[in-house]
């Protein structure tokens, strides 16, 4: 399963993490009130096609990707979500929508925005809609390395506690 390639990966780099168990969960806000992690720092992982090669764009739980804003940052002619039918056989170890943020494990171009930045550590699904993993957010960026931009819209972050 992916959390143990995943696992594998992140020890193999001498990276920090913790696994976190939730129940079931479907929806990166939902995930986030029962994991207790504000939206902001839950990142959920949205497959596109840029200018038709699959990728991620990474945003806070919180937040939508703006597809204007991420063809822009892509500087691609065109962006659009891809459909499950498209991106399901890239992940065949992961439930679907469950997907990690490593684009480098699937040989995906990633694009985060730079809200995630902001905090100094991120958590992410992990393959599966029953755990998460929370690491630092400069291990995430060393590892994954990827291209910070402002490509998310919707409901501003909730201020830190």
């Amino acid at each position: 399963m992916v959390l143990t390639k995943l696992k594998e990966f992140l020890d193999g780099n001498q990276i920090k993490y913790i696994v976190i168990s939730h129940s079931v969960a479907y929806t990166a806000q939902g995930i986030a009130a029962l994991a207790h992690i504000p939206g902001r720092e839950l990142a959920k992982t949205v497959i596109v096609k840029i200018d038709g090669e699959l990728a991620m764009a990474v945003v806070p739980a919180s937040r939508h990707v703006d597809l204007n804003l991420l063809r822009s940052a892509a500087k691609a002619w065109s962006v659009e979500l891809a459909s499950e039918l498209e991106f399901k056989s890239r992940f065949a170890d992961c439930e679907t929508g469950a997907m990690p943020p490593f684009g480098n494990l699937y040989n995906m171009r990633v694009i985060a925005d730079e809200s995630l930045a902001r905090d100094k550590e991120v958590a992410f699904n992990a393959g599966t809609h029953r755990e998460l993993v929370r690491m630092a957010w400069a291990d995430f960026e060393k590892l994954v390395k990827p291209t910070m931009a402002k490509i998310a819209t919707g409901r501003v972050e909730e201020i830190a506690a």
